[in-house]
C-alpha cells in the first residue's frame, strides 16, 4: 500500500482536511508570450482550473467553496488551493497580498500553490518561507515527464534541470514539494512513466500527483488526437503502469492523486475516465489486492 493524502492530513492536522480550489486571476509564461502563447498542449483555456472558484476576492472564493463542501466535512479544516494557471507568476507584492488573504481565516490550516518550476525566483521562495512559518505551505510543481523530447512536444517550456533546481531550493527553504506526473503522454511508454517517477524521487519530492492523460475540447492535444497521432490508455493499462510507478516511491512519499479527470462536458477521451467513482473503485482495489 501507499500513504494517501487523507492519511497524511489526518496525521498532520488531526482531522479531515478538504482543499478549496481558487482562481486568483493568474496567467502563465507559456501563454503571455514569455516562453509561448498557446500553453501546454493538453491545457484548457482555464489553466487546469476547471473546478476552481471564479472571480471575486480570495476571501469570497474561499467562503463560496467552503459552503459547497462543508456538509461533507463536519469538524474538519481546509487548505486554500491556488489551482488555476501559474500561481507564483506575478509581482511579489501582489503575491504577498493574495497569500496572506488566503491564510487569515481560522478554518484554513495551510496553503497549496500550483506553479511552474521556472516561475520561482528567490524572492518568491523567501515569501513562501515566511508564510510557511505561519501556516504550512505546499508547492505543486508541474513536471509531467522527464523525457525531454516529450516535454518539447507538449510545449512544457523548460528543461528538466529547472525542475530539479526549483525542488532543491524549495526543500532547502523547508517547503513541501508535490510533483505532477502525467501517465500516457503521446508516444511515451511505461518506462518513461517509471523514469519520471524516479526523477521526482531523486529530486526529493514529498508527494506525487499522478494524472491520466485525458483529452479535452479546445486544446491542441485534441487536434493531435483527432488526427490519430496517438491513442489513450485503457483503464487496465493505466492501472498497471500506475501500480509500478507507486512501487518506486519511498514509503513516506504521499500520493496526492492516483488519477486526474477533466470536466465531463469537455472530455473527448478516454471516455471511461468520466465515470470517476468506478475508476477510483477499480484503481483502489487493483492497487490493494493485485499481485
Amino acid at each position: 500500500m501507499y500513504k494517501t493524502l487523507n492519511q497524511y492530513y489526518k496525521e498532520k492536522f488531526g482531522c479531515k482536511v478538504y482543499k478549496l480550489s481558487l482562481d486568483a486571476g493568474f496567467t502563465c509564461p507559456n501563454r503571455d508570450g514569455t516562453c509561448g502563447e498557446r500553453g501546454c498542449i493538453f491545457c484548457s483555456g482555464l489553466g487546469s482550473g476547471e473546478f476552481a472558484e471564479k472571480g471575486n476576492s480570495i476571501t469570497v472564493q474561499l467562503e463560496n467553496a467552503k459552503k459547497r463542501v462543508e456538509k461533507k466535512i463536519k469538524s474538519g479544516k481546509y487548505i486554500a488551493y491556488f489551482q488555476a494557471f501559474t500561481n507564483t507568476y506575478a509581482d511579489i507584492e501582489s503575491l504577498k497580498e493574495l497569500y496572506f488573504e488566503a491564510i487569515k481565516s481560522d478554518y484554513i490550516v495551510g496553503i497549496n500553490i500550483a506553479t511552474r518550476p521556472d516561475c520561482l525566483p528567490q524572492d518568491v521562495i523567501e515569501l513562501l518561507q515566511e508564510i510557511n512559518n505561519i501556516k504550512p505551505v505546499c508547492v505543486e510543481l508541474g513536471f509531467q515527464t522527464t523525457n525531454e523530447k516529450t516535454a518539447e512536444y507538449i510545449r512544457r517550456g523548460y528543461k528538466n534541470e529547472v525542475y530539479f533546481d526549483a525542488a532543491k531550493r524549495l526543500k532547502e527553504s523547508g517547503i513541501e514539494v508535490v510533483t505532477h506526473i502525467i501517465i500516457g503522454l503521446p508516444n511515451e511508454t511505461k518506462a518513461d512513466a517509471l523514469e519520471t517517477t524516479r526523477a521526482a524521487v531523486r529530486a526529493g519530492t514529498n508527494g506525487v500527483k499522478f494524472h491520466l492523460l485525458h483529452v479535452l475540447k479546445n486544446t491542441d492535444l485534441a487536434i493531435e488526437y483527432e488526427k490519430g497521432h496517438f491513442s489513450c490508455l485503457e483503464l487496465e493499462e493505466y492501472a498497471e503502469i500506475l501500480k509500478e510507478c507507486i512501487a518506486e516511491l519511498p514509503k513516506d512519499t504521499v500520493v496526492h492523486r492516483i488519477t486526474g479527470d477533466g470536466a465531463k462536458k469537455d472530455l473527448i477521451a478516454p471516455l471511461w475516465s468520466a465515470d470517476k467513482k468506478r475508476v477510483l473503485n477499480f484503481l483502489n482495489k487493483f492497487l490493494s489486492f493485485s499481485d
